[in-house]
């Protein structure tokens, strides 16, 4: 009898390593309850219930980080700059954002590496949706 190969081991993602789903839902879910206590950023969020952008937002990064798809098949590609046009996304914004997702990130205790790597791109996707300069003093 001939045993069929698996073929090469599949490499973990990123989304495997941190735990998942459960992971990612539990880090955006800590991450909204800032949000929703913030008066800079609340307003940003025109609906009623914070559900729905927990949802989006979940789900954008467990595809980004290899989870499943199902972002881009609700919503397509995530154009992430284009969706905060109408928000004035500046370093006041910006730092409140990362403030409440550091809480949650430290929250969420991640392996140092796993969590070094999410960091660093939750503060480069901070900084890239800055849409409006400080005013000049």
């Amino acid at each position: 009898m001939t045993e069929i190969g698996r073929g090469p081991a599949e490499e973990e993602t990123f989304f495997d390593a941190v735990g998942g789903e459960e992971t990612f839902r539990r880090l955006v879910h800590r991450f909204y309850q800032g949000v929703a206590e913030d008066p800079l950023l609340r307003p940003m969020y025109p609906e009623e219930d914070l559900g729905p952008a927990e949802e989006r937002f979940a789900l954008f990064l467990m595809q980004y980080w290899g989870g499943p798809r199902t972002y881009s098949d609700r919503r397509g590609h995530p154009r992430l700059r284009m969706r905060h046009v109408p928000f004035r996304v500046d370093r006041a914004a910006h730092d409140a954002w990362l403030r409440h997702m550091r809480t949650a990130l430290d929250e969420a205790e991640l392996r140092p590496d796993l969590e070094r790597q999410l960091w660093d791109y939750l503060t480069y996707a901070a900084a890239s949706m800055i849409n409006t300069l400080d005013d000049p003093a």
